[in-house]
């Protein structure tokens, strides 16, 4: 018989402000691949240290592996104590966005509604003929056609040739540029269709294909999303992927009835190193429908929420009997589909963006063993603090939702503990 265990464990702030580790584990062993307690054990070890230091002031960690299904809850909502993480708290999934927005463009592609290979002037004239800077620090003016229009695949693996300038702040005349027209934020003050006609205005920074650069793709591909489906990016999402997949918690903004689930969201003062305020909840950026639902970085969510979404990818296509994706759709996004020439600035950034060696359709892909994943893993990290991948080779899928930002070590040294801790338990 199939054996199934639950415990729960609790926790307070202690006299000196440190955090005993609360949380909740439930194990359904149904398969042989499943979780080591052994390794379970040295993950909360791990995921407790920086929550009782106060680097980190909370966490929701899952990691599931056949059958299993194990979650940690640590911490509080706010630095400093208040209200408990709870199994249930709703995250910021900044660039953790990307894959589902990549999900909902191939769902178009499988409809027949867009193909890969096809120009996106006819859905997005902002960008038919382009534009192309003569180097990048070129002025603006100082411009050459384009070789060819962009297209669909081009968006997807953020090869259309515009792109966060991975450069100091006003390096180059396009960042100046960028900067002015509103377009280097995250939540612009403006609506989709307007957000495109000002990224129309500049020049693209590369030619079309030639090399891999962040973010924008995303951004633009939401937009497509929105006007070949004739709907609002968010309700395609809703339609198409999250209700399907029980997903009740992913949107662009937590209603207000549900806002005491947002914790407050961390950065770092850059002069002390000190925790200060990014985001409230209630008064904040995701407490109110945004007027762009960014396809980059604009989601929030729950671990259980994005597990669903996790375990679809990694059963090619279809959980719980509902089908989102064929699985040659989702062998195609989560294979690495870059040339070693489009990879060159990717893989100058080390860590930050070279660390798996490819990229598929709005994620990394592993492609050589470097730590303890296996070449195959996907999936993408978020600047507020969260890291989302699954690998196929070990049937594991790992989730770590913090609110407190990748601007310094603590949060990035977290992600690769829990990372290192999640194989363990692997076994």
């Amino acid at each position: 018989m199939p054996k199934s265990t639950t415990w729960d464990m609790t926790g307070s702030w202690d006299a000196k402000g440190g955090w005993s580790t609360q949380g909740r584990c439930d194990e359904h062993h149904a398969t042989p691949r499943g979780l080591t307690p052994a390794g379970l054990d040295r993950m909360r070890q791990v995921l407790a240290r920086p929550v009782e230091s106060g680097a980190i002031p909370g966490l929701v960690a899952l990691v599931s592996r056949g059958g299993d299904t194990h979650v940690e809850v640590m911490g509080t909502m706010t630095a400093g104590g208040g209200e408990p993480m709870g199994r249930d708290t709703i995250f910021r999934m900044a660039s953790a966005t990307k894959p589902v927005t990549a999900a909902a463009a191939m769902i178009l592609v499988e409809e027949c509604r867009l193909r890969l290979d096809d120009p996106v002037d006819p859905w997005l004239p902002e960008l038919a003929d382009r534009r192309v800077l003569t180097r990048i620090d070129a002025p603006l003016e100082e411009t050459v056609p384009a070789h060819r229009p962009i297209t669909l695949r081009d968006l997807l693996t953020f090869t259309f040739g515009f792109g966060a300038v991975l450069a100091p702040p006003d390096a180059y005349p396009i960042q100046v540029a960028i900067r002015e027209l509103g377009l280097d934020t995250t939540s612009p003050a403006f609506g989709p269709d307007e957000w495109m006609r000002r990224l129309g205005e500049l020049p693209l920074m590369r030619q079309p294909g030639e090399l891999w650069q962040y973010h924008t793709g995303s951004d633009v591909l939401g937009v497509l999303v929105a006007r070949v489906a004739g709907q609002p990016f968010a309700s395609f999402l809703r339609e198409r992927i999250f209700e399907p997949l029980g997903m009740k918690d992913t949107g662009f903004h937590v209603p207000e009835h549900q806002i005491h689930r947002l914790p407050v969201s961390y950065a770092h003062d850059p002069a002390t190193g000190e925790l200060v305020v990014w985001d409230e909840a209630a008064g904040g950026k995701y407490s109110r429908p945004p007027v762009f639902a960014a396809g980059g970085d604009g989601l929030v969510s729950t671990a259980d929420d994005y597990h669903a979404f996790y375990r679809m990818l990694l059963n090619k296509g279809t959980l719980d009997g509902e089908r989102i994706l064929s699985r040659a759709s989702v062998e195609l996004m989560t294979s690495d589909r870059l040339t070693p020439e489009q990879k060159a600035e990717k893989d100058a950034f080390g860590d930050h963006f070279g660390r798996h060696g490819g990229y598929g359709f709005g994620m990394a892909v592993r492609t050589h063993r470097r730590d303890l994943a296996s070449p195959g893993q996907f999936g993408w990290d978020g600047g507020l603090g969260t890291s989302v991948h699954a690998d196929p080779a070990e049937d594991l899928v790992g989730i770590l939702l913090t609110q407190t930002a990748q601007d310094s070590q603590d949060t990035p040294r977290l992600i690769r503990d829990f990372w290192t801790t999640a194989y363990q338990a692997a076994g």
